[in-house]
Parts: C-alpha cells; sequence; structure tokens
C-alpha cells in the first residue's frame, strides 16, 4: 500500500543489498576492551557476509583484513574516516523509496539526546554518499533538521511505524509535540499510523528506551517484544504495561490484533556493579537470515526458538554480544541495512 506522495520506509525484511558496521578503534568508548569487542565485531561481519556483502567504515582498513580470508574480503567494502563510536544503526543512513527511488535520508544524530560526542559520525551518511557506494541510481536528502536514530522507529513496510514516546518525545533531540513528530514521520517516511509505546525500559539503557530494544515489527503482522515473568525484576510493571499495550493495537487496514510473540527477558548481566540492557529484541534481520544477540545464557535458545516463529523460512544464528551489552547496545545498535 503506497501513502499519498509515494514514500516508504521498507521493513527490514526487505531485500538488502549490504549492511554497514561501524569499525572500534582505539579512539573510542572501547579502547579498554578492543580485543574483547573486536572479536565480537568479527564475529558479526563473518556472518553477514554468508547472506550478503559488507560495508565497514573504519580508520583503518589495514588493521582489519587480516581477520578475514581472500574470500571473506571479496564480499566487504572498507572505507575509511574519523569515527567517534561504533553504533551504526543510529549514525546510519535511513533508506526510503521516493517515487520507486532509493533515497538516502541523512538524519541529525546528537549522541542519544547530546549525551555523547558525534562530531564524527554524524557526517559519516554524508561522506558515504560522496564514495558512490550507493550507486548511481540513489538519491541523497538532507534532514538534518530532525534528531532521528534508526533504533527509535521500526517500520512494518506498509505504512505504519512502531516507535517509544520516551525517545522520539525527549527535549534534547527535538523537543516537539507528540502530533509535530507524528506529522514529521508521515511526511518524512509516508507512514499512515504511528503506535506509540508509553512503557518499557531496560536498566542501563543510554538511548532514551529505542524500540528495537523492547519490541520489533515483524512479517504478517507479528510483533515480537521483551516479556518479563520475574515479579522481582525491576522491568516486570513496566514490561507487563508495554505488552497490554502491544495487545491493544490492531494492524492498518486488517483490523483485529497482532500477532504477539514473546521474548524471554535476558538473564540480568553486571557490568561494573551495573546492570546492563542486555535483550533479545536487539536482533538484525538479513536475506535468508536472523542474527540473533546471545549472552551465554540457557535463555539464548528459548529467545532462538521464539523467534524462529516469527521467521520460519530464516536460519536463525545465535551471535555472542556479552561484550556489546558492556557499551550499553547489542547487535542491531552496530548494524545497518540498506535494502536494494
Amino acid at each position: 500500500m503506497k501513502s499519498p506522495n509515494h514514500i516508504t520506509l521498507p521493513a527490514e525484511w526487505a531485500e538488502q543489498e549490504f549492511v554497514q558496521l561501524t569499525w572500534p578503534h582505539a579512539q573510542t568508548d572501547w579502547a579498554d576492551m578492543l580485543d574483547e569487542v573486536t572479536e565480537c565485531f568479527v564475529n558479526i561481519a563473518k556472518a553477514i557476509i554468508k547472506y550478503e556483502h559488507l560495508l565497514i567504515v573504519c580508520v583503518d582498513s589495514e588493521a582489519i583484513e587480516p581477520f578475514f580470508d581472500e574470500m571473506e574480503l571479496s564480499k566487504i567494502s572498507f572505507i575509511e574516516m574519523p569515527t567517534n563510536d561504533t553504533w551504526a544503526r543510529d549514525h546510519g543512513g535511513i533508506t526510503i523509496f521516493e517515487n520507486g527511488k532509493r533515497t538516502i535520508c541523512d538524519f541529525t544524530f546528537n549522541g542519544w539526546g547530546m549525551k555523547f560526542a558525534a562530531n564524527y559520525d554524524n557526517l559519516i551518511t554524508k561522506k558515504l554518499f560522496d564514495t558512490s557506494i550507493f550507486g548511481e541510481n540513489t538519491d541523497y536528502k538532507n534532514q538534518l533538521n530532525f534528531v532521528l536514530e534508526g533504533g527509535s522507529i521500526e517500520s512494518d513496510g506498509e505504512g505504519t511505524i512502531l516507535t517509544t514516546a520516551e525517545c522520539l518525545l525527549s527535549d534534547n533531540r527535538n523537543n516537539l509535540s507528540k502530533k509535530l513528530i507524528e506529522k514529521q514521520l508521515k511526511e518524512y517516511f509516508g507512514a499512515q499510523k504511528i503506535l506509540w509505546l508509553h512503557y518499557g525500559y531496560l536498566a542501563g539503557d543510554d538511548t532514551d528506551s529505542h524500540v528495537d530494544t523492547l519490541a520489533r515489527l515483524c512479517p504478517n503482522n507479528t510483533i515480537v517484544y521483551l516479556k518479563c515473568d520475574d515479579e522481582s525484576d525491576e522491568h516486570f510493571d513496566a514490561l507487563k504495561k508495554m505488552e497490554e499495550e502491544l495487545q491493544s493495537y490492531s494492524p492498518l487496514g486488517v483490523g483485529g490484533s497482532y500477532n504477539l510473540i514473546p521474548l524471554p527477558m535476558a538473564d540480568a548481566v553486571y557490568f561494573e556493579n551495573e546492570r546492563l540492557p542486555a535483550t533479545y529484541a536487539n536482533f538484525l534481520i538479513l536475506n535468508n537470515a536472523v542474527l540473533l544477540p546471545t549472552y551465554n545464557s540457557p535463555k539464548d535458545k528459548i529467545a532462538a526458538e521464539q523467534l524462529q516463529k516469527a521467521f520460519p523460512n530464516r536460519e536463525i544464528i545465535g551471535i555472542d554480544c556479552t561484550a556489546l551489552i558492556k557499551q550499553h547496545g547489542s547487535l542491531h545498535c552496530v548494524t545497518m541495512q540498506y535494502p536494494v
């Protein structure tokens, strides 16, 4: 279903041309655990290139190339530039199709509401476009008058966007009313329906509750979401209320309710006496596969089985992300897909 202005924001399960990773280096917050996080990035990269091409944004490609063999390197493009950090989901370009033409939207990334430096990361998308990595048949749209991170919105490709009020209505991003934010989302993405989550959070999260840590739109009017069964867990009440919100939603033009598939709440993970935002909702959809973040827990297997229900025809591949959550993010957060 096309919106009147013929803009669509494709779902993540639409066919992809490549995925972007922005590689960690010694001038990032990963400095004290660079070997550990690099191993995780290599594992993610090797999983991606089994299914599609990979773009690695980095400060030094020669330092990364030895991790891959010749065949693997043939499926990787390296583009060098300065970077502050590694969260490609939030500084990467957001792809729309406008009158059928692929367009890379470059929104402002301000370090999740000016919490962290983002002066280099906010320039990445424009620099990538200038390298012609997207090819000749792709347009660039400067949307720098609006702050938006890719992890804060979910699209079904049919006109519905799922997001959280905590993030999109935060003072340090756009400081606009809900009504005005909705108007902007409909204008930028051709959206016809905005589903707002007012509940749900993760301890240790820096993003003001990005939706990709809590609930995800999936094919066939399905939403996969975090469910907490432990009444003693601090997240129990908020996630219960989030579940009730999800139960009240109906798919655009279909009626009824969404098919809801719960993911287990990850076992609590602590680092330096702080609870980390470990979540199974932060998965990455690829062509013919889904990469699931895992945390060395018996719940990893349960999460994979639940996710398989949403993606019965895709391989579910676990990636140990215990390194990533030490900087308060996970697998989806460090990747950005670019559809064909």
